[in-house]
């Protein structure tokens, strides 16, 4: 082989050599950045809402009657002692002939009842008269010394024992009187249901507070039982927020903490929270898991006419603003990761430096859902790494495939 092959061969070799190296040499990462800015941090807790009246107001009925039908509708305004509800007295029931033949036979065993009552008087009077006019003769008889004066003494106590049989006789026609009044009365009330004859006196029910009706709760013509609830109505513009957030959430939140409000329709409102309640309740998620929840009660602080159209039960999106920074330094929480030691846990992030990754660990003052707070190892306008992957390592080159 001439020296000319083996130049040949040598550059063949150092060509595939050049080659592989090529094709094997470390490729730089595909990365997304972002930039670190300088401004306001918020630390905000984002949940569903609904508003609701502050105070609502059920009409219900005062006793049980018959209900006319209510002409009021949701959205009518209502003064305060208007009548919305109208209350008339319950029809008799209707009887069968059976029950209303017994009802007629009482009344003529009450008539007969009165008319032997009767009877018994006049015959307890006549017998009083002649007890009177025995006791009379005795007396006299006495004075001629004809009788002894036990035999008057017997007559006196004859008079006395009829005149309390006629005391007994005369009670007795008063309650056969009181007996037949109340069998006619019964079978009156029994032909009255039969014919379905009311009573032309009604209950008017009127509005305890002026405002607008919210629900008719009954609206049709009905018999109902007392305490039955018929409307409700309050003031549609005396709205609150009501929003349930995790109970390790609300024991972050204070009173007076600033709110936003979006309703999906206009401009965002603002409010404040006035109370968290005290008592969580356990609420079902959509996952099945359990929680514990707490009620947080929020106020509107925007103008009204900003949010006149909303109503009662209107569903609402809330964040509440429970931590604030100013000119803090911010960058997104999909940057940070985990950086563990011997000694501590802390946090890191991998900021790029021309054309490499360079891992810095920083401090966190705070995190949100979205953005973080960092105190320290990291300035404004620096960029970092988002959802860095485990191939990523410190000094590596990288390629920046999306980011400022």
């Amino acid at each position: 082989m001439t020296r000319r092959h083996w130049l040949y061969v040598a550059a063949g070799v150092l060509l595939l050599v050049l080659g592989f190296g090529w094709a094997f040499r470390p490729q730089p990462a595909l990365v997304e950045v972002a930039e670190a800015r300088k401004g306001l941090f918020e630390l905000t807790i984002e949940e569903d809402g609904k508003t609701r009246v502050r105070e609502r107001y059920v009409v219900s009925a005062p006793l049980a009657g018959q209900l006319a039908r209510v002409k009021l509708k949701p959205g009518d305004e209502v003064r305060a002692g208007s009548v919305v509800a109208q209350l008339s007295p319950l029809a008799p029931s209707m009887i069968d002939a059976r029950t209303a033949g017994e009802l007629s036979a009482r009344v003529g065993a009450s008539q007969a009842g009165l008319d032997a009552a009767r009877a018994n008087v006049a015959r307890v009077e006549a017998a009083l008269a002649q007890a009177q006019a025995d006791l009379a003769r005795q007396r006299k008889l006495e004075k001629e010394g004809f009788v002894a004066p036990a035999a008057g003494e017997m007559a006196a106590l004859e008079v006395q024992l009829q005149t309390k049989a006629l005391e007994a006789a005369r009670f007795g026609e008063q309650g056969a009187r009181h007996d037949l009044a109340q069998a006619r009365a019964a079978l009156m009330r029994a032909q009255e249901g039969a014919s379905l004859k009311r009573p032309g006196s009604t209950w008017p029910i009127s509005s305890p507070v002026a405002g607008r009706v919210l629900r008719v709760l009954q609206e049709s013509e009905a018999t109902v039982a007392l305490g039955t609830p018929l409307l409700e109505i309050a003031d549609p513009h005396d709205l609150e927020v009501v929003v349930d957030v995790l109970s390790t959430d609300g024991a972050r939140i204070k009173a007076g903490a600033p709110v936003r409000i979006e309703t999906g329709a206009g401009p965002r409102l603002a409010g404040w929270v006035r109370r968290v309640e005290p008592a969580a309740f356990t609420k079902v998620s959509a996952l099945g898991v359990e929680e514990q929840r707490v009620n947080v009660i929020i106020d509107l602080t925007s103008p009204p006419q900003r949010w006149e159209q909303l109503g009662d039960q209107f569903r609402v999106d809330v964040q509440i603003i429970v931590f604030e920074q100013a000119d803090a330094v911010i960058a997104p929480v999909a940057a940070l990761f985990r950086s563990t030691g011997a000694e501590t846990d802390a946090w890191s992030v991998f900021v790029v430096q021309g054309e490499r990754a360079q891992r810095r660990a920083i401090k966190v003052g705070a995190r949100g859902p979205l953005e973080a707070w960092v105190t320290d190892g990291l300035a404004p306008g620096e960029r970092v790494v988002v959802y860095p992957s485990d191939a990523l390592k410190d000094g590596r080159r990288v390629r920046i495939v999306r980011g400022p």
